[in-house]
């Protein structure tokens, strides 16, 4: 888990009663215990959740894992997607003094996942295809992983991305895979990129598109590039490598590669149509003319 980051109290506990995955913030002084402490108390989801973090990590007061597992479960089942995430880890790998349960694991998970928390539909997606507190269940597993794919969480968009590639619990779709890998690829996910070279066969010249800075990628794709336009519609996408998120602008450069014939892009125009992505209404019409153009054009600068 990742350290937490200081920020102010206030500002911390409206986080933490509005985000999925809050930055968690350090209490400093026995003050903004007592303020996180006194919230907590009074049924405040994100200071149940800060002050889980506190007895557990020791910040401010010694550490305490039976005050910190009681905080977690009060924020978790209070409704807290973030701490259903975290205290499903924690039964998953018997964390604060919990025996590990998958079970419990899985539940957790599950709440969180159907609040929109992209890491714990991943973990969920993970158990299904593990069968580790389920029954294995591809299918379940892909829906999972969609939904943590498609909130741009980029883990969920490579797992989603070798499933394709492998035809495992899904059709084998190639393309579907080359797609999902490039999305995690994007966001500097460095084992997408080692996918990609294996399995799309990029090779190292449209590879290193993928690490380039935004100005570079720009002057690419404004070129006429078709591969760095889709790399640029990627990054606008989920907001990854310096770029900031940007719906409009991905879909720009989405439309721009695949005017070119960009079948990846083609793709993820699809796949943007198919779900109602990027603030576009769902339209089975135009998905499906994206998809029988990604099936009859090759790739311009990525396959031989």
């Amino acid at each position: 888990m990742k350290r937490p980051a200081h920020v102010h109290l206030g500002a911390m506990l409206l986080l933490l009663g509005t985000c999925t995955a809050p930055t968690v913030a350090v209490a400093e002084s026995p003050g903004e215990i007592s303020a996180i402490q006194n919230a907590a108390r009074h049924g405040n989801q994100g200071a149940e959740l800060l002050l889980a973090l506190i007895y557990f990590e020791g910040r401010g007061v010694s550490p305490n894992p039976v005050k910190a597992r009681q905080w977690m479960r009060h924020a978790a089942d209070d409704g807290q997607p973030y701490a259903q995430y975290l205290l499903g880890n924690w039964y998953a790998d018997g964390i604060a003094g919990l025996p590990k349960n998958p079970d419990l694991a899985v539940q957790y998970w599950r709440k969180g996942a159907a609040q929109g928390q992209a890491q714990a539909a991943y973990r969920l997606a993970e158990a299904y295809l593990s069968g580790i507190g389920v029954k294995t269940d591809p299918e379940a597993a892909k829906h999972w992983l969609r939904r943590a794919a498609e909130a741009g969480y980029a883990p969920a968009q490579r797992l989603l991305g070798k499933m394709y590639q492998g035809g495992y619990g899904v059709p084998k779709d190639t393309l579907e895979g080359k797609d999902w890998l490039a999305r995690a690829a994007a966001q500097g996910d460095n084992e997408a990129i080692r996918l990609l070279s294996i399995f799309v066969e990029l090779g190292e010249d449209a590879l290193q598109g993928f690490r380039q800075g935004g100005p570079e990628l720009q002057a690419r794709a404004g070129s006429g590039d078709s591969v760095a336009q889709y790399q640029l519609a990627l990054r606008y996408e989920t907001g990854a490598w310096g770029l900031p998120q940007n719906d409009a602008l991905a879909l720009h450069w989405f439309r721009a590669s695949a005017a070119q014939g960009n079948r990846m892009a083609m793709r993820s125009l699809a796949d943007i149509y198919t779900h109602g992505l990027l603030g576009q209404s769902k339209s089975a019409r135009q998905a499906e003319y994206w998809r029988q153009r990604a099936d009859h054009r090759e790739l311009p600068g990525v396959e031989r």
